[in-house]
């Protein structure tokens, strides 16, 4: 029986290790049904008060706020003072431009065009945040995210070539890709004795697009 022998793989499409870390540390404050929905609130309609954004996402003003000051201390947020008012916006170093990403996704899984036009804002269903929310809390690792964004870039592929290209040893790539498949995040076939991994469509595969995006418009300043 002749030896299975690997494809090479050409590697291709891997952020700097400092804006995938801040990126992934973005994701991580952002992985919070609440914060999602707060964010989303000032990407729709801009430069709000504590008040109004508490009256818009259906909560208690004091749980708003201490969310807003996680995200402030994260740079997700920024505040302006006008006499004894504090309004909050968005800082432009918000990570992914992730409500661009989400609208599209969410356009696609329902068929509603609006969602698809370029400049569209509107507020999306609360049952969706919340499931976005949940499943980037899953994927918002570093290890995980450099994985997702190697298989995004250079296709199926298998442990090997994932270590080889990510820099990850294959035992934690293995562990990753375990638990990645058992959140559905991707997909594994078996040829011969290598198993090979595919990425799933889904919010994980556009946050990395997203991320990509971003830093293509931005560089560095991302």
């Amino acid at each position: 029986m002749s030896k299975q022998v690997l494809p090479d793989v050409k590697i291709s499409g891997l952020l700097p290790d400092s804006v995938m870390e801040r990126a992934t540390r973005g994701l991580t404050y952002i992985a919070h049904p609440l914060r999602l929905r707060i964010l989303e609130f000032l990407d729709v309609y801009g430069m709000s008060s504590v008040s109004a954004i508490a009256r818009g996402v259906g909560t208690e003003q004091m749980i708003v706020s201490q969310s807003l000051r996680k995200m402030r201390d994260a740079n997700l947020v920024r505040t302006h003072r006008r006499g004894i008012f504090v309004y909050y916006e968005i800082c432009e170093e918000y990570p992914a431009s992730i409500f661009v990403c989400l609208r599209k996704l969410f356009g696609h899984m329902t068929d509603q065009l609006k969602f698809l036009r370029a400049g569209h804002k509107e507020i999306l269903p609360t049952d969706y945040t919340t499931m976005s929310a949940n499943r980037i809390k899953l994927f918002a690792n570093y290890d995980k995210m450099r994985i997702l964004e190697f298989l995004t870039y250079n296709g199926e592929s298998c442990v090997s070539q994932i270590s080889d290209g990510t820099q990850i040893p294959q035992t934690k790539v293995s562990q990753y890709l375990k638990k990645l498949s058992d959140d559905d995040f991707v997909h594994s076939r078996r040829d011969g004795r290598y198993v090979y991994y595919t990425i799933t469509p889904g919010v994980h595969k556009t946050t990395i697009g997203c991320i990509h995006k971003r830093y293509d418009r931005v560089g560095d300043t991302f």
